[in-house]
């Protein structure tokens, strides 16, 4: 009996050992692969809240190009190294130095810049923002609810122009600052001005917490229409 109990179990031996090659250990090669590359190489942004409205809505996702900077150690934000910065009106993906959470926002700040706001129009070292109005066709995908509380329009920082969204019937930090960037930080905001959690709340975020360039929609659903697809999103680039 202890001879048959011995094969047994160098046979259950055998049998776990050849599962663990021929399956379990190319899986977890294979996971190790997928999971460091969305780590350090590319990956996608899910996009919960209309902070980010009417660039990035609710339902949206996001490809975020985490080469777009630098190249960190997988699952770290070590830099291992760097090759350019963030740009004004990049929208980027970072770690809220708030709660950790990863956010999508737009930088209006680099190091250095000067911030003030003054009822929700925007001045930067010193000079005015020029605003203008949001071309129509443009906001077709923004819900009949919101395009009635909603004041939309372009903000024009240098070298880029963008939409941005107000909401004049609620309460809101429409003043801040002056505010000077320290070194190393940027100055993020949400385009939809009213409503944001953003650098005029939790400060300036530091640049090792920026974890990449968010680029394109990569797929969008209705959440307000049983998640239906938004087709005409898919792929649209966020420069548009």
């Amino acid at each position: 009996m202890h001879v048959q109990f011995c094969m047994n179990v160098s046979s259950l031996y055998s049998r776990v050992r050849r599962y663990w090659r021929k399956e379990i250990r190319p899986l977890l090669i294979m996971a190790i692969i997928v999971f460091s590359i969305r780590s350090s190489l590319a990956d996608w942004n899910d996009v919960p809240t209309g902070s980010m409205k009417p660039t990035i809505l609710e339902g949206d996702r996001v490809f975020v190009n985490k080469l777009a900077y630098d190249l960190k150690v997988p699952f770290t934000t070590w830099h291992l190294a760097e090759w350019s910065n963030p740009e004004r009106g990049d929208v980027v993906v970072f770690y809220s130095p708030h709660d950790e959470v990863r956010l999508v926002k737009r930088v209006i700040g680099l190091p250095g810049d000067t911030i003030e706001l003054r009822q929700d129009n925007l001045f930067l070292n010193g000079k005015p923002v020029t605003y203008s109005n949001a071309d129509p066709e443009r906001l077709r995908d923004v819900s009949p609810d919101d395009q009635a509380h909603h004041i939309f329009g372009t903000e024009q920082l240098p070298g880029r122009t963008h939409f941005v969204a107000a909401i004049p019937t609620v309460p809101a930090r429409r003043d801040f600052g002056p505010f000077v960037v320290p070194k190393d930080h940027y100055f993020m905001m949400g385009d939809n001005r009213d409503n944001s959690f953003d650098s005029r709340f939790y400060g300036p975020v530091e640049r090792k917490r920026i974890l990449g360039r968010a680029t394109t929609v990569v797929l969008s659903l209705d959440r307000q229409h049983h998640w239906l697809p938004r087709w005409h999103r898919f792929f649209r680039s966020l420069d548009e």
